[in-house]
C-alpha cells in the first residue's frame, strides 16, 4: 500500500521569517584607539595624527567599522572625529561602539527599513533558532513593527510555533 506524504506545512501559508537573514553581509570590524596612545592611556595629537597617517586603512575597505577605545583613557570628541575623517573613504559605515554593538544597530536598521506591506495580512512565523544568535531587542523590534499589519505572528518553526499576537477580527 503507497501512502502519499502531505507536507502540512507547505500548505499552512505561513510566511516565515529569518532575522538573522537580515543582518549585513558585509564585514564588521573594530578600530581601537589603544594601540594610538602614548603608553595606551595618552594621547598627544602630534603622534597621533603621525600615527593615524601611517595606519594602513584599506583594510577596512567596504566594511562596517565600530570605533571604541579598549583602555581606559579620556579620549577628547576630536579624536573620534579625526578617525571618522580615514574611515569615511573606505568604509561602509563608522559608528562609535564596538563590534557586537554596531551588529546588533545594523540589524535593527534592517528591521527598521522593512517593506511592511509584503506583510500585510500574512501569518509569519519569526524563526527561533539558527546558526546566528539574534538579540532579544531585534524580536521585540519586528514584532512591534508587524503586529499593525500581520494576521498572526508566532515564534519558533512552522513544525513547532509559540503564538504570540492574533488580530482580533
Amino acid at each position: 500500500m503507497s501512502e502519499t506524504l502531505i507536507n502540512k506545512v507547505a500548505q499552512s501559508g505561513l510566511l516565515t521569517l529569518d532575522l538573522a537573514e537580515l543582518y549585513p553581509e558585509a564585514k564588521i570590524l573594530g578600530f581601537d584607539l589603544k594601540p594610538f596612545l602614548f603608553m595606551e592611556m595618552i594621547l598627544k595629537e602630534k603622534d597621533f595624527r603621525e600615527q593615524l597617517k601611517a595606519h594602513d586603512w584599506s583594510v577596512y575597505a567596504g566594511a562596517h567599522v565600530a570605533v571604541h577605545c579598549s583602555a581606559d583613557a579620556i579620549i577628547p570628541v576630536w579624536a573620534y572625529m579625526l578617525v571618522a575623517t580615514y574611515l569615511q573613504p573606505v568604509a561602509l559605515s563608522v559608528r562609535m561602539g564596538l563590534p557586537d554593538e554596531l551588529r546588533k544597530t545594523l540589524l535593527l536598521h534592517a528591521i527598521d527599513k522593512l517593506p511592511i506591506e509584503s506583510y500585510a495580512d500574512q501569518r509569519i512565523v519569526v524563526k527561533g533558532c539558527g546558526d546566528i544568535a539574534v538579540g532579544e531587542d531585534a524580536y521585540l523590534a519586528i514584532t512591534a513593527k508587524l503586529a499593525p499589519v500581520a494576521k498572526s505572528i508566532m515564534y519558533g518553526e512552522p513544525c513547532s510555533t509559540v503564538p504570540i499576537y492574533k488580530r482580533k477580527a
